[in-house]
């Protein structure tokens, strides 16, 4: 009967493990073998055996270097105030108060939708036009001047984060939310006893108990920050100058817009290699911390 049930569970995970192995095993070790070939995507008879060339390449490529500065800056900016808002948020809806249900779903509601529906809405919003834009209608009535938000170099990729955070707080909200239900109340009332106020009680109970929530927040938050696409891709599609090109969205332009795929996995495998560096390297910050 054992070896039945052992049977019956490999049967169950057989298609999962076929999928992982076929979309991601399989096409990890074939971008990194052509990360080292010219390999035109319409001409894949025609693939070569270059070396480090697109290594080299990439090296000397000014796009590449701006698409990696901005990926950066995006992840830096976008984590700490995500998160942030996040937890304040949680720690909002957390309250025994009436109609909390309701604010909730609110906070929540983003999350479901589309992000290429999120990011035409907000294409609108940030609109130059003050007739049009609402962002523009409020400091024309304040007096303020309208502001391009998506067409200057110097406010785009800062309009697309503030819009980021915006979207995937209520995600990040949800499961701070469980972490700090889960935390027992007789801490909250041994603290209350000692002498302990809110902060007292938020910093050496709420904190301490809730930090691996918080590094597994951090950690996923970070990964989605370094693969963002959809936005630069719906709102400015890269521009205007370059400031909001991603290194995904760099990928993409490369490997399906130029059919070059072979420079475009070698663009993979460098961000591959980043992701799992910044990833460690907030674990193990978080953790000391």
């Amino acid at each position: 009967m054992r070896r039945k049930k052992q049977y019956y569970a490999y049967f169950f995970i057989l298609p999962g493990c076929v999928i992982l192995l076929m979309f991601t095993i399989l096409a990890a070790l074939l971008a990194f073998g052509f990360s080292f070939m010219e390999f035109n995507l319409l001409r894949p008879q025609d693939a070569t055996f270059i070396g480090l060339e697109n290594y080299i390449r990439l090296v000397q490529d000014e796009s590449f270097q701006k698409a990696m500065k901005n990926t950066l800056y995006f992840t830096v900016v976008v984590v700490p105030y995500q998160v942030t808002l996040a937890f304040c948020l949680a720690l909002l809806v957390r309250q025994n108060i009436k109609g909390v249900g309701i604010f909730r779903s609110a906070y929540f509601s983003p999350v479901v939708t589309s992000m290429s529906v999120i990011a035409i809405l907000w294409t609108f919003i940030y609109n130059p036009n003050p007739t049009q834009g609402l962002l523009n209608a409020i400091l024309t009535k304040i007096g303020l001047p309208p502001c391009d938000f998506l067409r200057s170099a110097d406010t785009a990729m800062n309009s697309i984060i503030f819009m980021s955070g915006w979207h995937a707080a209520g995600n990040q909200m949800m499961i701070l939310l469980a972490g700090l239900q889960a935390i027992p109340e007789d801490l909250y009332e041994a603290a209350s006893i000692d002498g302990a106020g809110a902060w007292k009680k938020f910093l050496y109970v709420t904190l301490p108990e809730i930090k691996n929530v918080l590094i597994f927040v951090v950690m996923m938050t970070t990964i989605a920050a370094m693969k963002l696409f959809t936005q630069p891709y719906v709102m400015t599609n890269g521009g205007p100058k370059e400031s909001t090109m991603t290194l995904t969205y760099y990928l993409y332009r490369q490997g399906f817009q130029y059919r070059n795929m072979g420079y475009a996995s070698a663009v993979s495998v460098i961000f591959f290699i980043v992701v799992v560096g910044i990833s460690v390297g907030v674990k193990k910050m978080m953790k000391a911390r």
